[in-house]
């Protein structure tokens, strides 16, 4: 369980969070929140501060429905970015959000280290290039369509047996490319109802066949406040319930928007199973 960041060898045998970092005006949660590079560089810094591993930077909002961004506009987005946060925070981890293969390219040569693709190289033909070339760890999400089409009546016969039909076929492929340092994502709240989510949440512990680390994402997400009828500004308590439950389930990567929070729930996971470092 350890992945190999440019040099640097990440032991998720110890969960690890990853702090959101979004440049987009329309994420779910956080959208235009960080319009500039300073307010980005105290978000980055106040994510450290809290406890984050890794730092999670994405240019394209990937939320039910949203707008399509052109290519240039995300490397704008993003690339600057990386940039500033390596000269600020030369050891920091950067994964880069983002399903195009040249924003990929791009992102790594400014420093990123880890390439998290919510598409699994649908959505874009130079995508899969550049993981085989770049060979730093990939993030494989499971997703269904697109960001504007994922939620259209998502059908599915038995959801966990085929996420893990999707991940073993993805994975002999990035296998076969010499892709080695894989994570795997079960995608909640992408292509899938309420009952979708919760009944592979229940089941996640056999996805990835024991071998692969899991990344979970449910910060804030629909699948939490939907129940309540509240808001994602109204759901931080189901977001920490349901990030021990994963981390019960094996998680090995917890996404999320509020690190402060993430950091206390893995702590009191960790005295309770005694794997405390």
């Amino acid at each position: 369980m350890r992945i190999n960041c440019k040099g640097r060898l990440i032991d998720l045998d110890q969960p690890k969070i990853m702090g959101i970092v979004n440049t987009t005006p329309d994420s779910f949660y956080d959208g235009g929140q960080q319009d500039s590079m300073e307010l980005i560089l105290n978000k980055v810094r106040t994510h450290i501060e809290a406890g984050a591993d890794i730092i999670d930077l994405g240019g394209y909002s990937t939320k039910p429905g949203a707008n399509v961004v052109s290519q240039q506009e995300e490397i704008n987005r993003t690339v600057p970015v990386i940039k500033a946060l390596m000269l600020e925070f030369p050891d920091l981890v950067i994964s880069i959000d983002t399903f195009r293969g040249q924003v990929a390219r791009e992102a790594v040569a400014a420093g990123a280290a880890i390439i998290n693709d919510v598409s699994g190289w649908e959505l874009d033909p130079a995508m899969f290039a550049a993981i085989a070339d770049l060979k730093v760890p990939y993030i494989l999400m499971h997703m269904k369509g697109t960001p504007q089409t994922m939620q259209e009546k998502p059908q599915y016969e038995n959801i966990t047996l085929e996420v893990n039909r999707y991940f073993s076929t993805k994975i002999n492929a990035l296998k076969n490319a010499g892709v080695t340092d894989i994570i795997l994502d079960p995608g909640f709240g992408f292509a899938k109802s309420l009952d979708h989510n919760y009944t592979l949440m229940a089941e996640m512990e056999v996805l990835g066949f024991g071998e692969f680390p899991l990344l979970v994402g449910i910060s804030r997400k629909s699948m939490i406040y939907k129940l309540f009828d509240t808001t994602p500004a109204e759901a931080l308590n189901g977001t920490s319930v349901l990030n021990l439950f994963v981390l019960q389930k094996g998680a090995k990567i917890l996404r999320v928007h509020d690190v402060k929070e993430a950091k206390e729930t893995l702590t009191i996971f960790q005295k309770l199973t005694g794997n405390v470092k």
